[in-house]
């Protein structure tokens, strides 16, 4: 019989410190700006400790996204899909244009395209959230909205991608008019069948 680990414990304490402290430092000087040895300070702990166990910069973003993966988030249940889709696509928005957490979530993206470490962490974090988000789909399926055919994380995924197009590529401003329009876009191609999950030849 395997002994039982305790639950948390100081390691927990310690990683808890070090990434709320990684999230404080992304919030004021973005992915850029982060410095091990500022997290250690702002966490209390000595930086040989977050050296030994996170490494690098990159090292604390991608531990911070696994964290936040496990973390649900409130997915809207407006009674409708196209209620339901447009909150999803607006709640997006938000997260990236809000002053507190935009700049942790730019820092995210940021990282995931400069480091291969911090690229895995936010692909699963975004499968994590795509997957949760899909009760949308699910609801409308069983309403009868949507076919049974509809894959409903590819509904998500194309109901987001134009705002991070603006946001990432492009660096346009991104209105909740936008939002609303890409919720209503994955909509129309959901109906018309075309996101099914399937690959295309």
């Amino acid at each position: 019989m395997e002994p039982q680990r305790r639950p948390g414990g100081r390691s927990a304490r310690v990683r808890e410190a070090v990434l709320d402290a990684t999230t404080a430092e992304l919030a004021e000087h973005g992915y850029q700006g982060l410095t091990v040895d500022a997290v250690a300070q702002r966490a209390g702990v000595h930086k040989t400790t977050v050296y030994r166990r996170w490494r690098s910069p990159e090292g604390l973003v991608a531990d911070a996204l696994d964290l936040a993966a496990g973390r649900s988030w409130a997915i809207p249940d407006t009674g409708t899909l196209t209620g339901d889709l447009r909150a999803l696509t607006e709640l997006v928005r938000t997260g990236f244009t809000d002053p507190e957490s935009g700049p942790v979530a730019t820092a995210f993206v940021t990282a995931g395209l400069q480091h291969p470490a911090a690229a895995e962490a936010l692909r699963t974090f975004y499968a994590a959230r795509h997957a949760e988000a899909a009760v949308i789909v699910d609801r409308a399926i069983a309403r009868g909205e949507l076919g049974q055919e509809v894959a409903g994380t590819e509904v998500v995924r194309f109901a987001v991608a134009p705002l991070f197009h603006r946001l990432f590529v492009t660096h346009e401003p991104v209105t909740t008019a936008h939002a609303h329009q890409a919720a209503d876009a994955a909509i129309t191609l959901a109906r018309a069948g075309l996101l099914t999950g399937e690959q295309a030849p």
